[in-house]
């Protein structure tokens, strides 16, 4: 029997998901690094009916809510996809330190890569309610103020938290409500 990475339940209902990189390496510290995940949401949202709920990016993980027909392959293209950009930027900028711990942690069952990225899986949770949603919104947009790097949701750059206080944000949120 193969793996399953995925296991999004019901596709046309929103997912609480979170990306980790590998070892929890600190590349979302650079703005490049996070403008590839962006790009590549706007994509999906645009060509493969992404709906983009909430979102968050620390400097080594992140976590969103999301929905689309085909969730599962919006996951894997999106994990697949920015892995190969952000490498691909690492390797053109020199970051030999996270190059070499990309390659020394990749699991042994990668053989068809240098490196690995993201961890596996993403550990979905569907969203099952309005009281569900708000809670993982407000996880979402509180993870920076837990860990001390803003004040206020709304300051924290590369999150939803804005959208929701009726400020512009980086990327279109669909509203839940």
């Amino acid at each position: 029997m193969g793996r399953s990475r995925y296991s999004i339940t019901e596709p046309d209902k929103p997912h609480f998901m979170t990306c980790t990189v590998l070892e929890w390496l600190p590349v979302f510290t650079r703005p490049e690094t996070v403008k590839i995940l962006l790009d590549c949401w706007r994509y999906q949202q645009e060509h493969a009916g992404l709906r983009l709920y909430g979102y968050v990016v620390l400097e080594n993980h992140l976590h969103f809510i999301a929905q689309a027909q085909d969730l599962d392959k919006c996951v894997s293209s999106f994990k697949s996809y920015t892995a190969r950009q952000i490498i691909d930027y690492l390797l053109a900028n020199h970051a030999d330190r996270l190059l070499d711990r990309l390659h020394y942690a990749k699991r042994a069952h990668k053989a068809d890569r240098e490196y690995q990225f993201w961890q596996e899986g993403v550990h979905p949770e569907l969203i099952f309610n309005e009281a569900m949603m708000r809670e993982k919104l407000d996880y979402i947009h509180n993870n920076p103020v837990k860990r001390g790097y803003v004040s206020l949701p709304e300051h924290w750059r590369y999150s939803s938290a804005s959208f929701y206080r009726g400020l512009p944000g980086l990327i279109n949120i669909d509203s839940w409500w």
